[in-house]
């Protein structure tokens, strides 16, 4: 069966609410094939036209699957990367129109944020199947959760996190993940930037270490006998 992590989280009144039904690692698969070590690549902050198609190009020459956590804004912009993503084998996730703080946005704007990634993306590829959602900065409230259950969306965090974003070199990218991972992880990377740092030039907007990062990765962990997967089809009756 799938295991759902439950994780406190600390809201900004200095509450606490359960990250319920939010997916932060995976611990078994619907085969019951319990001998394979089963991680699960995913990216945010794109498609950007420079490193998304860098990254697909790592995967498709590794023959592996990834998820890709997609803005809304810069999906409407590059709809011949969204049907690459899915032409090639992996999957959409939505990652809000705009990648706001939706802890400080009110139930409407939420609701706004979520679906209209899902109109952008039927309209771009309606091949695409959104099963995810994927909450900016890694923020879950209790209402983030419900606006994602009436999209018909399942929460999906990670349980490794390299912090590719804050480009710390290749070499830590890659100790910090296979420091990490383990049988059922959700890998935290990054094949694009939010708003405001995607500029053409911006330095801290590059994602060459990811790139280099992930070609060092997939050996590795094949290497250490782990087997990068699509995230599961079926999951547990509640």
């Amino acid at each position: 069966m799938t295991h759902w992590i439950m994780d406190d989280i600390p809201e900004q009144d200095g509450t606490i609410v359960k990250r319920l039904d939010c997916l932060s690692e995976v611990h078994g698969e619907c085969d019951h094939d319990s001998q394979r070590r089963r991680v699960y690549l995913t990216f945010d902050d794109g498609p950007n036209s420079v490193w998304t198609p860098k990254v697909l190009d790592v995967l498709a020459q590794h023959q592996v699957p990834a998820t890709f956590c997609v803005l809304g804004m810069y999906a409407a912009d590059h709809p011949k990367l969204i049907e690459r993503m899915i032409v090639e084998g992996h999957e959409v996730a939505n990652h809000t129109m705009t990648h706001r703080d939706l802890s400080k946005c009110d139930p409407d704007q939420v609701r706004c944020e979520i679906l209209d990634v899902n109109a952008t993306i039927k309209r771009t590829c309606p091949a695409a199947a959104m099963r995810y959602v994927r909450a900016p900065y890694g923020i879950w409230t209790k209402e983030v959760i419900a606006e994602s259950a009436k999209a018909g969306l399942t929460a999906l965090h990670w349980s490794v996190d390299p912090r590719d974003w804050s480009r710390p070199g290749v070499d830590a990218i890659v100790d910090a993940v296979l420091a990490a991972v383990c049988p059922g992880s959700i890998v935290l990377l990054h094949d694009g930037s939010p708003p405001g740092e995607s500029a053409p030039h911006a330095h801290a907007a590059s994602r060459e270490q990811t790139v280099t990062a992930l070609s060092r990765l997939i050996p590795a962990l094949k290497e250490r006998k782990f087997v990068i997967s699509s995230l599961p089809q079926c999951w547990p009756t509640k």
